[in-house]
């Protein structure tokens, strides 16, 4: 069971988790499904192949099914003519351009999805937290010391997309992206039940990650973490090309996903609700475009 908090609503809710019973047993079980979740499920051939069955056209039967199992409003999305092509397609769908709310104001962070987001200030880049009593290094995240250095003592910020969710992300303010980086991994489900069972799982899986030189909160490091059946992340955006606040960067194809932001010392005040839950061991739920932050003075 997965209980988050709205915001919102400011009371807390429990999430419906896609394949919940399977997920508890492979992540549980010591015996068969440790053994299945190590030499198949994490494993990228696994991926690829869901990732293909969703991307033929049978697979668009699959949409109604989900769209009444975690009750989506579909009049939020651009639906194309004739109907999606594939469950991909669905999964990757955009949102219509008056359903995005962007906050205007430059000294606002927004969220850059849809999601449920945990918030860390004053880090220690060798021992990020991941879930209680497990840790890692921003080092290890990205492969890179010089770029992990520049973020101690700084703001960690990490969304989680389940599979209901809008899975396309976007820019928290304007400014200039570099190239994307992408490294190597496995595919482990990015669900609590995993992060609480998987030492530095984000380090283990299939990550991306680039430096968004922002016009308002200075360098942010993106890093785009797949996940259980992310076929791709596939970056939509024209690397050191001026974008506004709320553009697309990408999106993800099927499956859980994570997006992790890392800001620097004193650039950022998140908002206390955040911090409050987080503090409790709760994610908040977010939409994009949404408030989570205040740029810090001086």
């Amino acid at each position: 069971m997965i209980k988050f908090y709205n915001r919102k609503k400011g009371t807390y809710e429990i999430e419906k988790v896609a394949a919940d019973r399977a997920l508890k047993w492979i992540y549980g079980s010591r015996l068969v499904g440790a053994g299945l979740l190590h030499f198949l499920i994490k494993r990228k051939i696994a991926s690829r192949f869901y990732g293909f069955y969703c991307d033929l056209p049978m697979s668009k039967k699959k949409i109604d099914k989900f769209i009444r199992e975690f009750d989506i409003d579909i009049d939020r999305f651009e639906v194309p003519e004739g109907g999606f092509k594939n469950f991909n397609e669905f999964f990757y769908r955009r949102l219509k351009k008056d359903k995005i709310k962007i906050e205007k104001d430059n000294n606002i962070l927004i969220s850059p999805c849809d999601g449920k987001v945990l918030a860390y200030q004053d880090i220690d880049i060798d021992m990020i937290l991941q879930v209680k009593d497990i840790t890692y290094s921003l080092r290890e995240l990205i492969s890179d010391d010089e770029v992990a250095k520049q973020y101690d003592k700084g703001t960690c910020l990490i969304f989680r997309l389940c599979p209901s969710d809008y899975h396309r992300f976007h820019f928290v303010d304007e400014g200039k992206c570099e190239k994307t980086r992408k490294i190597k991994g496995c595919y482990y489900s990015v669900n609590p039940v995993a992060l609480d069972r998987v030492e530095k799982l984000f380090c283990e899986n299939k990550r991306e990650w680039s430096i968004f030189h922002s016009k308002n909160f200075g360098d942010i490091l993106y890093v785009e973490v797949g996940a259980t059946f992310v076929g791709s992340i596939v970056q939509t955006y024209k690397p050191n090309v001026d974008v506004s606040k709320g553009d697309e960067k990408g999106y993800f194809k099927f499956g859980a996903s994570t997006i992790i932001l890392f800001l620097k010392e004193n650039t950022v005040e998140i908002d206390e609700d955040i911090l409050e839950q987080t503090s409790k061991g709760f994610e908040t739920s977010v939409s994009i475009g949404e408030r989570i932050g205040i740029k810090k003075e001086g």
